[in-house]
């Protein structure tokens, strides 16, 4: 599992750290290009939305490759599962606009993250503020 968070400025930071990291960290596990590719632009999202809705601290990212993968019953393939988690300040969860308006400059990075991943998801943290999350599978 790697963490890591990039410093809250006035203006958007350089994520490619972030990008970098996520990136090594699939390639190092075999991951399809493809998926890096995806997992890459969700995290982006994740990450912009953090940054713009948070609160005052940086936002913290997770990427964790479950070390196990996992066997599906109908396919009897194993499959292994990467999990990315953006954490930040706020508590309010965001919400995804019913359609994304092709003509509007924001607001479509919510529906962007559920179609580029299997899984998408955000919660209340313990101790204040929320992780918004996506997961991808992978054949192990």
């Amino acid at each position: 599992m790697r963490t890591f968070t990039l410093p809250k400025t006035p203006e958007p930071p350089d994520w490619s750290t972030a990008r970098e990291e996520l990136r090594e960290a699939m390639a190092g596990a075999g991951w399809p290009d493809d998926l890096i590719a995806d997992a890459e632009l969700a995290l982006h999202e994740l990450f912009v939305n953090a940054w713009k809705h948070g609160g005052s601290s940086a936002p913290v990212v997770v990427v964790a490759l479950l070390a196990e993968p996992t066997r599906v019953p109908a396919t009897a393939r194993a499959l292994r599962t990467l999990r990315v988690s953006v954490a930040d300040d706020s508590p309010t969860l965001p919400e995804q606009r019913s359609s994304a308006d092709p003509y509007e400059l924001s607001g479509r990075g919510l529906h962007l993250v559920r179609s580029l991943t299997h899984r998408f998801g955000a919660a209340p943290r313990k101790h204040g503020g929320k992780s918004v999350w996506f997961e991808l599978d992978s054949a192990a």
